[in-house]
């Protein structure tokens, strides 16, 4: 059954535009509340938000909801989304929820939510939320005796910084390491250069002014030219873009060429296998992310499953399969030996910690294989089914017979945006590119 509200990453949309409104952020409040009452004890929630304008309305009909149905209610106030994961345990709360669009504009906004255990809930967990948001909880809310209470949780930076710090070696120091740190005018703008220069790091920072307006706009992981430009004006070692809730990164060399997920996770999983750390064989990745990585994980021994788009899935199939790494080509990576969720300065200490093993520059160790040739374009529309357009399918299937074995072809709807994805990839670019040109044409007319 499709869902009317929860997307691959929670619930996401123009903000005080349905779904995003703060009537039906209340509900999600009413209806989570009710779904994850356990018995007769305190119920606990925590929520966190990054930076966004929209983030006040939402927050405080989430607070309505939430004390309706008789939960106390921590805020957070700006935090990236893993240290709301990462608090939802070290606090027992029973709910933990991000309010933010990730690296969507401040226009839009989104509510992610997080079980006691961490994770981003399961399908039959937001199937029962989405049922409860539409009925009518009257009976199921609290009397006036056993309200919730709101009040800010202190500290909240610091407890999230230190977790950062050790999930790194405790002899490993990043004295002499000049870092750029982009982030992104969102929720990592105090923490993410706090830890980097508690770590031994000279840090400059861009991107950590936030005004309500200016989240991912020009900056972050989505647009890293600012990032390269400062990190060629100040010879910097490395640069650290993080997105609006910094849950994923991107990492700029010292030549200030941008480095994907896809070849962090190569770094990662590379050094990891070298010291019996990685889990599982291999990692896991999204239909996503290059054949390149395929092939240097198939070459080393290393096995790389895919999962539908959205760390949701990855996580999931890490475990059930026993994996302790995953992530996305965008920047989302996960290492289950320390976190629940993507987390972009976690990942980015990791790829540090590499660089600092080896004594070698940024742009040798994240140069791990060479990219197939890819390209992704999105197709905008407004309504519809595009992708069930007949035209649509006999440009599928003909692109499909002309790269055969030689790549991929990836054609998808966004969960968060209304776009249809094309992705092509394989050994000759000429191909791929008028492979996604040709299908892409059809789709726009089919959507128009």
């Amino acid at each position: 059954m499709s869902k009317r509200y929860f997307g691959t990453d929670g619930i996401r949309g123009q903000a005080n535009a349905f779904p995003m409104t703060a009537e039906i952020a209340m509900k999600v409040g009413m209806a989570a509340g009710v779904a994850f009452r356990r018995g007769e004890y305190r119920h606990r929630v925590v929520i966190g938000k990054d930076t966004r304008l929209s983030g006040y309305m939402i927050e405080n009909a989430l607070v309505a909801g939430f004390t309706s149905a008789g939960m106390d209610v921590f805020l957070l106030g700006p935090v990236p989304t893993p240290a709301v994961a990462m608090l939802t345990r070290s606090v027992r709360a029973d709910i933990g929820v991000m309010i933010s669009a990730s690296h969507n504009g401040f226009q839009d906004n989104g509510i992610k939510l997080f079980g006691p255990d961490g994770y981003k809930l399961s399908d039959e967990l937001e199937s029962r939320i989405e049922s409860l948001i539409d009925e009518d909880l009257s009976s199921e809310l609290a009397g006036p005796k056993d309200l919730g209470r709101a009040t800010r949780l202190d500290g909240v930076t610091d407890r999230y910084v230190e977790f950062a710090k050790r999930t790194l070696p405790r002899s490993l120091s990043l004295d002499g390491v000049r870092i750029v740190v982009d982030c992104a005018n969102g929720a990592a703008y105090k923490a993410a250069p706090q830890a980097l220069w508690e770590l031994g790091a000279e840090v400059i920072t861009i991107g950590n002014e936030p005004n309500g307006f200016n989240i991912n706009r020009d900056c972050g992981s989505t647009d890293t030219a600012e990032l390269k430009r400062k990190v060629h004006e100040t010879r910097a070692d490395i640069g650290i873009a993080l997105d609006g809730d910094a849950d994923r990164v991107i990492i700029v060399d010292e030549n200030a060429n941008e480095i994907d997920g896809d070849q962090l996770m190569a770094v990662i999983a590379d050094y990891w296998h070298s010291t019996s750390r990685l889990s599982g064989g291999g990692i896991v990745a999204t239909v996503m992310s290059n054949l390149g990585l395929e092939r240097f994980l198939g070459d080393n021994g290393l096995s790389l499953a895919r999962t539908k788009v959205g760390d949701r899935h990855v996580v999931a199939h890490m475990r059930a399969n026993g994996f302790n790494l995953g992530g996305e080509q965008s920047g989302h990576m996960v290492m289950s030996d320390f976190t629940t969720t993507g987390d972009g300065l976690v990942a980015a200490l990791q790829v540090m910690a590499v660089i600092k093993s080896t004594n070698k520059p940024t742009s040798e160790v994240c140069n791990k294989f060479e990219p197939v040739p890819q390209l992704l374009r999105n197709v905008r529309f407004s309504g519809g089914a595009p992708l069930e357009d007949a035209l649509v399918k006999e440009a599928i299937s003909d692109a499909e017979s002309q790269l055969g074995n030689s790549g991929r072809l990836v054609i998808r709807p966004s969960g968060t945006e209304p776009l249809i994805r094309i992705m092509a990839e394989g050994d000759d670019k000429a191909l791929v590119h008028k492979l996604v040109g040709d299908i892409a044409n059809v789709v726009e007319k089919a959507a128009a």
